[in-house]
């Protein structure tokens, strides 16, 4: 049975085995075999682009990424990328990793939204939205084997009807705040969901300023 690499599998460690219980007890099984597989996602890119990375903070960062679409891990105001990048440190801090680090998860999962940016970033800031991107968007689906897509899923398997699964999961964690949408992909999914959204909109924001 295929395997995946041992530079890309979860590593052995307390740190590792510490977030798993964390996130699985507080997300969906949807959210936890998301995150699973944009490590995995992850972990395989940076093997295909030659970069050097760790591997507990990128772990760190998949697992994280979401958790601010969680009722307890999401804030009124913020959007919910920042709540999870708040709720990573917070978690990395209290487990003795240094500021650095944590600060390095912070922005991994506080831009995992942000096309385009990332990439030339940070090994794990960079390897966290690669790993979205494959696993939402497809978008570097042809880059990866058919073997490695099929081990990553087999191991966290994709639901039927994931596609719609995730964009409700997204409606779900966010449609309290449409707010804090603006200038993001996630206005996206609020104007999927409700016809009658009127987004933000950036041009209308400097004509309408209080500068004369």
């Amino acid at each position: 049975m295929p395997t995946i690499p041992s530079a890309a599998a979860i590593p052995d460690s307390r740190l590792a085995r510490a977030i798993t219980a964390f996130i699985r007890d507080t997300e969906t099984e949807l959210l936890f075999n998301h995150s699973s597989r944009v490590y995995h996602f992850g972990a395989l890119a940076g093997l295909h682009r030659g970069l050097n990375f760790d591997r507990e903070l990128l772990y760190a960062g998949a697992m994280f990424h979401d958790i601010g679409l969680m009722p307890s891990h999401s804030s009124q105001h913020e959007r919910f990328e920042v709540d999870g990048a708040h709720a990573a440190r917070d978690f990395l801090r209290s487990h003795g990793i240094a500021e650095e680090d944590a600060y390095t998860v912070w922005t991994a999962i506080a831009l995992h939204t942000t096309p385009g940016v990332p990439v030339h970033m940070h090994p794990v800031v960079a390897l966290v939205t690669a790993g979205v991107e494959m696993d939402v968007l497809g978008l570097t689906h042809a880059q990866y084997s058919d073997e490695e897509r099929e081990t990553v899923v087999q191991a966290f398997p994709r639901t039927p009807a994931f596609k719609e699964d995730i964009i409700q999961a997204f409606y779900d964690g966010i449609k309290h705040k449409p707010d804090t949408t603006f200038g993001n992909v996630k206005a996206d999914v609020i104007a999927d969901k409700e016809p009658h959204f009127h987004r933000g909109n950036f041009c209308s924001v400097i004509r309408n300023s209080v500068w004369r």
